[in-house]
């Protein structure tokens, strides 16, 4: 039997999913065809207050934009990262910076060291997973 990694405890998925209400969505951008797009109008159906987090600060399916996590003028409970795994550890250690309750990294985005950092900061952490996959497995 596969032993499950730690970044895909039960425990912090279903806390991020069902406790926490602001996702700021890393890599956010008004492109329908990307799938942060598409992840973050699945978040939206749930009922989270989405934050576009890109560059260029747009906004997003209603939503204003920050070009920066710093940048946003109001807490966020989960940072969720769509970036790739050698660019997204920054993203989780400005995470921890900003007070966020939780850090998601999407399917296929993977950084070990990041974990270690942000769960040793007391900060629950998900990795390689996507909330449409979570959200559809018996719980």
């Amino acid at each position: 039997m596969t032993k499950t990694p730690p970044w895909l405890d039960r425990a912090n998925i279903d806390f991020m999913l069902d406790e926490c209400e602001t996702w700021a969505v890393v890599g956010l951008s008004g492109d329908p065809s990307r799938t942060a797009y598409s992840i973050a109008a699945l978040l939206v159906e749930r009922g989270k207050k989405i934050v576009p987090i890109h560059p260029s600060a747009p906004t997003v399916l209603g939503q204003q934009g920050y070009a920066s996590l710093s940048e946003v003028p109001f807490g966020i409970d989960v940072v969720d990262v769509f970036r790739r795994s050698e660019a997204a550890g920054q993203f989780a250690d400005e995470a921890v910076a900003v007070g966020a309750r939780g850090v998601w990294f999407q399917l296929g985005v993977l950084d070990e060291a990041a974990f270690e950092r942000t769960t040793a900061a007391g900060v629950p952490m998900v990795m390689d997973t996507c909330p449409a996959i979570e959200w559809r497995r018996p719980r």
